[in-house]
């Protein structure tokens, strides 16, 4: 059965994990961290697809912290309580994402990920920062760079 977070976005999809497959991590959120899901999808990503107009795919949502470390996440993320994603747009360069999420959405942060993918994550008290970032790899080690100073500099 399929379970409905908003018109566009289900459950399933914000839990689905290859790596939670493969290893047996039961990936299922607790009753609050459902319901962060759903304000995240209401209030960021249902919002973004609209202002997009066009389909927006999440490829990571809620992670447990036994999937969050198998993944590498970080320690304090924001997907373990459900108030993340990590999304891509076909068609669309996350940068290009990132520039109408900043006009359109309320959201705590953004972060185009190595030009890759773009994080969106709410404030766990409704405290949005709306903080755009971009992180690039330089000397094998990950930086964090205010967006939009730093469109061209990935290296």
């Amino acid at each position: 059965m399929t379970t409905h977070l908003s018109p566009h976005f289900t459950l399933e999809e914000l839990i689905r994990s290859d790596t939670a497959l493969r290893l047996g991590i039961d990936n299922n959120p607790d009753a609050t961290q459902r319901e962060n899901l759903r304000k995240l999808c209401l209030q960021v990503l249902e919002p973004l697809r609209l202002a997009l107009g066009r389909p927006v795919t999440v490829t990571s949502g809620f992670r447990c912290p036994a999937l969050n470390r198998a993944v590498g996440g970080a320690q304090n993320s924001a997907h373990m309580q459900g108030l993340a994603a990590d999304v891509v747009v076909a068609g669309m360069s996350p940068g290009a994402v990132m520039e109408v999420l900043r006009d359109a959405v309320v959201f705590d942060q953004a972060i185009v990920e190595h030009d890759t993918w773009l994080h969106v994550a709410l404030h766990p008290n409704g405290r949005n920062r709306q903080q755009c970032l971009q992180a690039i790899l330089r000397h094998d080690r990950t930086s964090y760079l205010d967006w939009p100073q730093n469109k061209g500099d990935t290296q």
